[in-house]
């Protein structure tokens, strides 16, 4: 994972506390039913991102939260 990763800790922490907190507000119906499923769904992107460490939006577009080692 050190090789492929573009996410620091901390993003990663952050990504994993956000899903979970969208998964449970969607599966305790927090919010009117529509945004309900859309949060279940949605909660997996941050979820998956961060449990791998690598966000392909990240890739994409070259940014990194990761220190890079100064030679």
């Amino acid at each position: 994972m050190i090789g492929w990763s573009n996410e620091a800790s901390w993003d990663r922490v952050f990504r994993v506390l956000l899903g979970a907190a969208m998964l449970a507000a969607g599966l305790f119906r927090a919010l009117p039913e529509p945004w309900n499923t859309a949060l279940v769904v949605f909660s997996f992107v941050p979820l998956v991102t961060g449990i791998m460490g690598w966000c392909p939006l990240y890739a994409l577009l070259g940014v990194s939260t990761c220190r890079t080692k100064v030679r």
